[in-house]
Formats: C-alpha cells, structure tokens, sequence
C-alpha cells in the first residue's frame, strides 16, 4: 500500500460514548483531517446482518466495505441498541475484522490531497490501524457519564428507551470490547489519556488542540 508522505495522522481510542466522536470531528475540522469513526463501520456490518441475514457472507461485506460512501455511515438507524450490540458481537469475527483493517489503513494513510493528514477513533486504532500515528489519545469517562450521554443522543433522536437500558447496553458493550482475543480496547503506553467526565466539548477540544499545537509548531 503507497502511503502519502508528510501527513498528520491522530489515532483515538475509547469505548462507547466517551466522546471520542465528537472531539474527533472537532480535530478534523480544525486542522483539515480526513476523518473516519470506525465504530460506524462497524454498526453499518451489524446493519446489513440484521436486514440481509440469508446474504450475509464474507463476499457479501467486501463488496458493501468496497462500495461503502460516507452517508451511508451517517444512518440513523446505525444507533439502535440492537445494533450496537450486535457491531459488538460481529466485531469479533476475524474476517471482518481483516476486511475492515484494510479499509481503515487506506483510510489513515492516503486521505485526499486536499487534506492535511487524517483522524481515526475506535478501539484498536494507536496500535493496529495506525501505531505511527504522530498523536495518539485514549479518550474515556465513567460509566454512568457515558450512558447518559448516550440516552441523550438517543432521545434526540425520539427513540423509546430508558436510561437503565442505555446503561445496560453500555456495559455489555465495555465487556466485549475490553475482552475479546481480536484487537481489545486497551490504552497503549504512548497514549495520553484524556478524562472527559467533568469536560464539556470546548475545554476538551482545547486541552486536545494545546497538546498537538505544542508539538508541531516547536
């Protein structure tokens, strides 16, 4: 794979709702990253498995990651509960997961020229997708913090759920993540961690951007 040289690669890592999303988008825009949510990616494989069970193979996934636009990743039926738990079920599958890979490292490290470099975040992104990435981050919150986030998103959205079963989810999703033997969330060592329990989007955003700015204007 040819890579573009001379980019700024940032490779977040988080669990679910801790806010990775959102500081990451703010990233991108500022400083003209190609950004990429690769939970979505995810969620979008779940998607297809819930509506096209009887067509569901490997040929089938290549062929929707190969073709795969970025409003498809946009659909508000990727944040449904049932798929998130089921994104977490099929995220353990090992070809999937080298499918994905693919699709995430083209991503990372041939963004469109009229981009200064690219942004990721999921759960494997600092050490498997891009382990050179010059800013690497672990993004996270305490549970509670992250479910309510996440009610919240969802009530915006008019969906019929309760907080205890945003909570439940959440819980479900943290052991799975943490747990399976295919790429596990975990906090690299040259990972800063950033808390984002007390921060609203501002102050992360600028603690972020005063971390990065000191480093490539030395």
């Amino acid at each position: 794979m040819k890579k573009r040289k001379n980019i700024l690669k940032i490779a977040i890592d988080s669990p679910a709702a801790a806010g990775a999303g959102t500081i990451g988008k703010a990233l991108s825009k500022h400083y003209n990253l190609f950004y990429l949510d690769t939970g979505k990616i995810y969620r979008y494989i779940a998607y297809l498995k819930l509506n096209y069970p009887k067509k569901f193979n490997i040929k089938f996934v290549k062929s929707k990651i190969q073709s795969l636009k970025p409003y498809d990743l946009l659909k508000k039926k990727l944040l449904s509960n049932e798929v998130s738990n089921e994104a977490s079920i099929i995220s353990k599958i090992k070809y999937i997961r080298k499918a994905v890979h693919s699709f995430q490292t083209n991503f990372a490290y041939n963004p469109p020229k009229k981009y200064n470099g690219s942004c990721l975040d999921g759960r494997d992104i600092t050490y498997k997708i891009v382990p050179d990435a010059e800013f690497k981050f672990y993004i996270t919150a305490n549970l509670k913090t992250r479910a309510m986030r996440r009610y919240k998103e969802l009530k915006n959205l008019n969906k019929k759920i309760t907080y205890e079963e945003v909570l439940k989810s959440i819980k479900k999703r943290d052991k799975n993540d943490l747990n399976r033997k295919i790429s596990p969330l975990k906090k690299t060592k040259d990972s800063l961690l950033i808390n984002t329990t007390n921060l609203n989007k501002r102050s992360c955003f600028l603690k972020i951007k005063k971390i990065i700015d000191r480093k490539i204007n030395y």
